[in-house]
């Protein structure tokens, strides 16, 4: 399985200026290139480009939503690079061979029964009071004197 990292850069906001080129379209196009081709000397392939929300702060309590042209880079990573390296055999038996010694060393506890093991409990007659009627008065009413 191939394992990738991953470079995002802003994508220019204004072209660059050359011999021959006059128009805006052009710089731009030119601005995009150079950018791509410094990542691709250094082993980066052009994989996107994606616009993305980023939400920033607007005065002292406000905020809005800008959105954001990003380019995406890729390369394979070093296949020895990503993977730690594995331990040595004796290193990777011995927490192993601790956890057997200390379940040796622990005290043998007595078996508690469970409730499947116990006898079945007698059933206890229902004999308990229906609930009482909920109060309806109103707490907020004064109570009536009687003529």
């Amino acid at each position: 399985m191939h394992r990738y990292e991953y470079k995002v850069i802003p994508a220019p906001g204004k072209g660059l200026k050359a011999k021959g080129l006059k128009s805006p379209e052009a710089r731009f196009a030119y601005a995009l290139e150079t950018a791509m081709n410094e990542l691709g000397a250094e082993g980066w392939t052009y994989l996107r480009a994606d616009i993305l929300p980023s939400e920033e702060r607007q005065g002292l309590t406000s905020s809005h939503t800008v959105y954001r042209p990003l380019l995406v880079f890729q390369r394979p990573l070093d296949p020895g690079a990503s993977a730690p390296a594995p331990l040595p055999m004796e290193e990777a038996d011995a927490p192993a061979d601790e956890a057997q010694e200390e379940t040796k060393k622990a005290p043998e506890t007595s078996e508690i029964p469970t409730k499947a093991d116990s006898e079945p409990e007698a059933k206890k007659p229902d004999t308990a009071e229906p609930p009482a009627a909920p109060d309806t008065s109103d707490p907020t009413e004064t109570p009536r004197k009687s003529d």
